[in-house]
């Protein structure tokens, strides 16, 4: 027994020395901090029980592996430690829990890394899984039966887990809701206009089918819409000059006051294959949009999709 005992103890110092290596050392962690960046501490939760899906294991990514490994790596001490030493889980876990944090704050002070209690909570996660296969595992006298079961029980309560963490995706995650058209805009004038709305237009020699509205201005004026947030949406629309054109036309947008588009008439002159052109931004509660449109181009199809949840 005391033997059985030594042996686990040199097992779970070697894993944490491996552990310890790859939190500190590893990726090349010591030749690439920055000072002048600072310290950086990441406070808010955000998916961490999520893991990765079927998809991301075939073709995997560092960043889909890392919150996978952040789990899976700590699930041996939740094994070791309580074969080792008698303690409830309660106090176990929430003495892992410090312990995480403690050296997240060490990544952190010593440029090594960073605090992330994403990582800690995934860690922690971790271990808990592996305290649980210990308790369902270790019940008779056989220490091969207890490591299988154990094992069987890890893999099934790691299944649990990804299945509760997509689970908890999909109900926290917003998806894209449907298009709405944007049907009727009044310009910075104050005229309103419900929008021409033509089967088709042409432009580049394709036709081009019209399923919602056309805005422009006549005869080379301008005309300045605005479209202001109500939620997270994503906001889209095309644009380009129909033919017949003499390529007169521009159109320039400003979210809160800076600019972020600005096309002509020139440009589809110069680069015809891009035409015509869709544009679609995301946007946040409160943001406003001001497009203006100058001469013969046009826009159509405006309108937004609204960021919601899947049962909204």
């Amino acid at each position: 027994m005391a033997k059985q005992r030594r042996i686990i103890l040199t097992i779970t110092v070697l894993y944490t020395l491996f552990i310890l290596f790859f939190m500190f050392f590893a990726f090349g962690r010591g030749e690439s901090n920055d000072h002048s960046l600072g310290y950086t501490f990441i406070f808010m939760p955000d998916n961490f029980i999520t893991l990765p899906s079927l998809a991301e294991l075939l073709h995997p990514s560092l960043m889909s592996m890392v919150g996978f490994g952040n789990t899976i790596a700590f699930i041996p001490f939740g094994i070791l430690i309580p074969w080792l030493y008698r303690v409830s889980f309660v106090r176990f876990i929430t003495l892992f829990f410090i312990a995480i944090l403690v050296l997240e704050t060490i990544q952190a002070l010593t440029f090594l890394g960073s605090f992330d209690i994403n990582d800690a909570l995934q860690n922690t996660i971790g271990a808990a899984l592996g305290f649980g296969a210990y308790k369902l595992g270790f019940r008779s006298r056989s220490l091969g039966r207890n490591l299988v079961t154990t094992a069987i029980s890890g893999l099934v309560l790691l299944i649990a887990l990804w299945g509760l963490g997509a689970a908890l995706e999909k109900i926290t995650t917003k998806v894209e809701g449907p298009f709405v058209a944007i049907h009727e805009w009044t310009d910075s004038s104050g005229n309103s206009s419900a929008g021409d709305k033509p089967d088709s237009i042409q432009i580049i020699g394709q036709k081009v089918p019209l399923r919602y509205n056309l805005y422009g201005a006549e005869g080379g004026d301008s005309r300045t819409f605005t479209y202001k947030s109500e939620g997270q949406t994503i906001f889209s629309f095309y644009y380009g000059s129909p033919e017949p054109t003499d390529y007169s036309g521009s159109i320039s947008m400003t979210l809160d006051g800076r600019e972020i588009l600005t096309g002509s008439g020139e440009d589809q002159r110069s680069n015809p294959e891009v035409f015509p052109s869709l544009f679609w931004i995301p946007l946040e509660p409160g943001n406003e949009l001001k497009i203006t449109i100058k001469g013969e181009l046009k826009i159509w199809d405006v309108g937004y999709k609204r960021m919601q949840y899947f049962w909204n």
